[in-house]
């Protein structure tokens, strides 16, 4: 078996890979900081399974999921990430993530959802079944927030945390002028004015921390 542990933070892949190593010791890993070194290593070698963080330093690991969804459709992804599970979960699920834990989450909850991926499942917490449920019923009637595209919801979220157009283009890797467009739409869907009320938004909602 082979894992691919992708996290910008050393000690994070080591803490995953040690509580792996004892479940499965005869495993092999691979390790990326980047999107860019995760993305040469799953072209290169078959993995049977991938821990991907959603915050990483050259582009977002929402779309570093659709990516690696679109080039080998069946690995298995699990999102480990900081952000709490209603500001992503669902998200990356209907992007084709088995999975979505909080780094906050136990060992035991972490090797249960490594189980169930590698058995071809989806490890789903209780809380995001609820969700799911609701969201197939209600369709349209969806909170505002939810309704917006991958790319509006990481520009809102990061305006909401305070970043400026700039850093927000860095992180991204767009044009000021395209976030600033992204910063047009996601007011409009949202009958919001200023970036001030989508802070306020975000918090009311629970989107940011």
């Amino acid at each position: 078996m082979k894992i691919l542990l992708i996290d910008d933070h050393l000690v994070v892949r080591q803490g995953m890979k040690q509580i792996l190593e004892d479940e499965f010791p005869r495993a092999s890993f691979g390790e990326a900081s980047t999107v860019a070194e995760a993305m040469r290593l799953v072209q290169k070698e078959q993995w049977s399974i991938v821990l991907l963080d959603l915050t990483l330093p050259d582009r977002s690991g929402l779309d570093a999921l659709v990516e690696l969804k679109a080039i080998r459709p069946s690995l298995p992804v699990l999102v480990l990430s900081m952000h709490p599970e209603a500001e992503f979960a669902l998200r990356v699920i209907k992007a084709g993530a088995a999975g979505y834990l909080t780094k906050q989450s136990a060992a035991e909850e972490m090797l249960a959802a490594v189980h169930k991926a590698l058995a071809g499942g989806r490890y789903i917490t209780a809380s995001l079944a609820e969700k799911l449920a609701a969201d197939a019923v209600t369709g349209d009637s969806r909170p505002p927030h939810e309704q917006l595209s991958d790319r509006e919801y990481q520009t809102m979220q990061m305006l909401a945390a305070g970043k400026a157009v700039k850093e927000i283009a860095a992180t991204l890797g767009l044009s000021g002028k395209t976030v600033s467009t992204y910063r047009a739409r996601v007011l409009e869907k949202l009958g919001l004015s200023s970036t001030v009320e989508l802070a306020r938004y975000a918090i009311t909602h629970g989107l940011v921390k």
